[in-house]
């Protein structure tokens, strides 16, 4: 005999793992990888360091 399954939890898994597919075809996508959007911010965080540097201080 089969196994019996809840058909709401079975619906909401599905769309789960659907959702979960869609975001990751848009990350691929649309998006940056962890380590390009981590060293943007590195060369970001850089910038504004030496731009600070060079601000003349207020008398």
């Amino acid at each position: 005999m089969a196994e019996v399954i809840n058909l709401r939890l079975a619906r909401k898994a599905r769309a789960r793992t659907e959702a979960a597919a869609l975001a990751a075809e848009n990350r691929v996508r649309h998006g940056q990888s962890t380590s390009e959007r981590r060293q943007r911010q590195a060369e970001d965080l850089r910038a504004a360091h030496n731009l600070a540097g060079h601000l003349r201080d207020k008398p």
